[in-house]
Order: structure tokens, then C-alpha cells, then sequence
């Protein structure tokens, strides 16, 4: 087992009340849940997102924290949140990672795999 390692899993949920196609207003929420799946406590600093509709159009999010903590945690806890993103057309994709840093001092990168953002019954 590694000694700095944060484990990301992603849930996806497509927001019709607040989205408006006609328009080419797409929104979806995220949940995200973060484990220290290391051995060493340690903190998440900032987020980087790389966001890609099906135009291929990319957005990059750069910031501090998330929802506005930066959640330090111990071996084996988790922190959860939820957030959103709209785009331009009914799928995209993101990814990216956290920059942490532990608490011995030590940096380390937390992948956030690829995850499809996608509207239900897409296929006619």
C-alpha cells in the first residue's frame, strides 16, 4: 500500500430543472467521495478539472480546496461532496486531480479518473 494515496470515486446525476436544451444549457451534479487510502494523514489543498463537452470545447478549473474546505484526513477517512457543472452539449466528460500534501510534508497528486457526463435515454 502506498503511503500517500487519496482514492476518488465519482457519481453523476443530470439536473433537468435546472438545465435548458433549447438553449444548449446542460447541467450535471457530481458527488465525490475521497479516501485516504494511504498511510499518512494528509491534506487537500486544490482541484484541477479538465471539463470537455462533445464539441470537444475544454475548460480548465483551477482552485483551492473544494466546496470551499480542504479537508484533512486521516488514514482510511473519507470526505464526500457534491457539485455541478453545465456545458454547452448533453455530454461531456471530466477529470483531474487533487494536489495534497501530507502531514510529514510530503506533496502528492490524487487522480480523479475520467467520468462521462451524460443525459439519461440519450439514444432514440
Amino acid at each position: 500500500m502506498a503511503a500517500y494515496e487519496f482514492t476518488v470515486t465519482v457519481r453523476t446525476q443530470y439536473l433537468e430543472e435546472q438545465s435548458e436544451p433549447d438553449s444548449s444549457h446542460y447541467v450535471f451534479a457530481y458527488a465525490i467521495t475521497i479516501q485516504n487510502t494511504g498511510q499518512v494523514a494528509a491534506q487537500l489543498i486544490s482541484r484541477h478539472w479538465v471539463i470537455t463537452d462533445a464539441n470537444n470545447h475544454v475548460e480548465e478549473v483551477r482552485g483551492l480546496g473544494v466546496i470551499g474546505h480542504q479537508p484533512l484526513l486521516q488514514p482510511g477517512e473519507k470526505f464526500e461532496y457534491t457539485s455541478g457543472t453545465s456545458m454547452a452539449t448533453p455530454q461531456g466528460s471530466m477529470l483531474g486531480e487533487y494536489f495534497c500534501v501530507a502531514e510529514d510534508g510530503e506533496q502528492f497528486e490524487a487522480r480523479i479518473p475520467e467520468f462521462i457526463l451524460s443525459l439519461p435515454r440519450t439514444l432514440h
